[in-house]
Parts: structure tokens; sequence; C-alpha cells
């Protein structure tokens, strides 16, 4: 018999019209079974960045504190901030081993950390992680590209689909947004 593993996760980040939307699902799945049905996977963090993730929630807590520490240090410079951890997570020995993806937004930044030590740094102001995560990357695409919905109507509309299609993925959402004044990005 396969040992019961921990799955479920969709975090979903959208940036449209001067707004930034990341949404995550409440899922939380032990083996077969829902487990938890209201985790918060997305936070807003020190200096208007918010961050969600996928992905043990005690290894995930531990890079967002760090995260958050390097973003108080390097305040408005989210990258820097973000190779930070980065470095630590692949060098420092009791975080070597953590399992989890994070999803790091700022009004000029979208940026995804993982374990093996990438850094990528998202240009079309989509990304989405968890298991329901490409689910919600291809609506969000295709709803940016076929519509002129703003950044939280897509990232709802698209992560609805994703709980159509993911199992371990439900209707219970965290929303964080930020929005900012200026002519409008697409």
């Amino acid at each position: 018999m396969e040992p019961l593993r921990w799955i479920g996760t969709t975090v979903l980040c959208v940036r449209r019209y001067n707004k930034l939307v990341m949404i995550g699902d409440g899922q939380v799945t032990l083996g077969s079974t829902r487990y938890k049905t209201d985790a918060k996977k997305v936070r807003k963090l020190s200096g208007n960045v918010i961050c969600g993730f996928a992905g043990g929630a005690a290894d995930a807590l531990t890079l967002v504190d760090r995260l958050e520490t390097q973003i108080e240090k390097y305040p408005n410079q989210t990258l820097r901030a973000c190779v930070n951890v980065a470095k630590a997570w692949r060098t420092e020995k009791y975080l070597k081993h953590l399992n989890a993806s994070i999803i790091v937004a700022d009004r000029t930044n979208l940026v995804e950390l993982d374990g093996t030590g990438n850094v990528m740094e998202v240009t079309d102001g989509i990304i989405g992680i968890g298991s329901g995560g490409i689910f919600a990357l291809a609506a969000a695409r295709a709803l940016v590209g076929a519509t002129e919905l703003d950044a939280e109507e897509v990232a709802k509309r698209a992560m609805g689909i994703a709980a159509d299609l993911c199992i371990h993925t439900n209707r219970n959402w965290t929303t964080e947004v930020l929005s900012w004044e200026g002519p409008p990005q697409q």
C-alpha cells in the first residue's frame, strides 16, 4: 500500500490593468480524503508584496518567513529578496529539504521559487502553482486573450474552472488584491 501524501493546492496570480490579484483555494487533501477545506495559502507581506504557496504548509511558511525578512531588509527589491531566499533554500542544510513552491508578486515582479533553486520571473502577468495550477493558468491565459475582464474577474473565473477540473481544488478561496494609479497596463 502506498503511503498517504498531502496534496492539493491551487494558487493563481494575475496582473492586469494596474491590478494584481492572487487567489488560492482552501483544500488540503490527505490521500483520497478531503482533510481541510479552509486553509489560507495566500497572504499579504510587508511592502505591498503578496505571497502564495503550495506544498507542505510548515515548509512553505518557513520560506515565507525567510522571504518577509529579506523583503524588510531590501524594501522595493522583491526580486533580490527572492534570489536571496532561493540561495538559502539551496545551500542551508535545514532549508534544503523543504517541500514547497511559492509565488511572490508586487506591482512589477511576478516570481515563482521552488526547492530546486529556480527563481522564475514571469513576464506575461499570469502564474499558477499546485495541483490545479496548470488548469487555472490555462484558463486565465485564455480569458486574458479573449476578454477585457480585470485581473480579479479573470482570477475568479479561472479558479472556478480549475475547481471544476481538479479534484484537489475547492471554491473556498482566499484573495489578496493590490491596485495602483497610473496609465492602464496590460
